[in-house]
Formats: structure tokens, C-alpha cells, sequence
């Protein structure tokens, strides 16, 4: 686990253009994912992103790294109270939904399909998705769109140009701490 990773699946949410990145990686030892996320959260907490293991199972850890205001707007969506609310959710904390989504990702091997909302993905899609078992729909990147392609293309680009940027600025040298970006005026 190194900060390579890091930059690599979460520089949208490390420069503050998205809620959320969600990674797999090899980790043989979850002591030692769990020092490195702590180390990653000493340095990053204060510029408001958070990370957090959500799965170890089988030499292979799941790391959650996302932007807690961001998030909580995300929540206060449109429709996306309500979609938590039916997948079990009710009104617990921030902190309890992880927890709990963390519990259902150990559960299964598959991801529940709330997830979305959790990666800051559009309501509409996350419902698309769901009604539609997966299927049939109008666009597939990041995630698989159901509403506003032409939105979601951009927005797709945007999260491909900052990933090539971040990582092309951490291989010349520039620290995490300068790439991830402090509080953001969000879409």
C-alpha cells in the first residue's frame, strides 16, 4: 500500500471534484493497512478527507476515501434519503451508514448496490442501476449512467484528467499533502 495507490484510484476526491473513491489492493498483513490508513488520516483529516478499510478478506483490503461534507450533501440530495432509508439505513449517523455498509460489503462478495450514493454518483443512476438489475443503460464509465449522459461524460473526463495530473505531480515529486486540496465549492 503506498500513496501511489492512493493518487491513482482517489485523486477526484483528494482534489475535491468527488465525494468518493472506493480501491482494492494486495495487503498481506491488515495491521499494517490499518498504519497506513491511519497515517494516511494524520495527514489528511485536516484538509477534509478521510479514508477508511471497509473489507480485509484474503490478502486484499478495500479502502474508502472520501470527503465527509461532501457526503452529507450527497445525502441531503433529492431521492437519496429516501433510497437509504429502504436499503435499511433510517437515520443513523454518517459514521453508523459506513459502519454498516462496511458490514454488508463483508457479508458478500457482491457490492450493494447503495454504493453508489456513497461514490457520490447521481440518484438517478443509483436507482437506474438498481431497477435495472445493471443493465441497459445509456452510458458506462465510472459508473454505469441511466439519466444525463452528456453530464456524466464530462464529468468522467474530469476525474481522467485529474487522475493523469495528481499522478504526474507525485512522480515529479509533489507531496500528498500539497495534492490533496482544503474545503472545495462543489457541483
Amino acid at each position: 500500500m503506498s500513496e501511489n495507490l492512493l493518487v491513482m484510484y482517489c485523486a477526484p476526491t483528494l482534489a475535491g471534484i468527488k465525494t468518493a473513491n472506493l480501491f482494492s489492493c494486495e495487503c498481506a498483513d491488515c495491521c499494517h493497512a490499518r498504519s497506513v490508513v491511519d497515517s494516511w488520516n494524520s495527514i489528511l483529516n485536516h484538509k477534509g478527507v478521510y479514508a477508511k478499510i471497509m473489507r480485509y478478506r484474503n490478502g486484499r483490503v478495500l479502502i474508502y476515501v472520501y470527503r465527509r461534507d461532501r457526503l452529507a450533501k450527497d445525502f441531503e440530495k433529492a431521492g437519496a434519503k429516501e433510497l437509504l432509508f429502504s436499503r435499511g439505513y433510517g437515520d443513523k449517523s454518517m459514521s453508523d451508514m459506513l459502519d454498516m455498509l462496511s458490514c454488508r460489503l463483508c457479508e458478500s462478495d457482491d457490492f450493494p448496490h447503495e454504493i453508489g450514493l456513497f461514490l457520490g454518483y447521481p440518484v438517478g443512476d443509483v436507482k437506474g442501476f438498481i431497477e435495472n438489475g445493471g443493465k441497459n443503460c445509456k452510458l458506462a464509465g465510472v459508473w454505469k449512467v441511466y439519466e444525463d449522459e452528456c453530464r456524466a461524460e464530462k464529468l468522467f473526463c474530469k476525474y481522467k484528467k485529474c487522475t493523469d495530473i495528481y499522478c504526474m505531480k507525485l512522480c515529479e515529486g509533489t507531496p500528498i499533502t500539497r495534492l490533496a486540496v482544503k474545503g472545495r465549492v462543489y457541483e
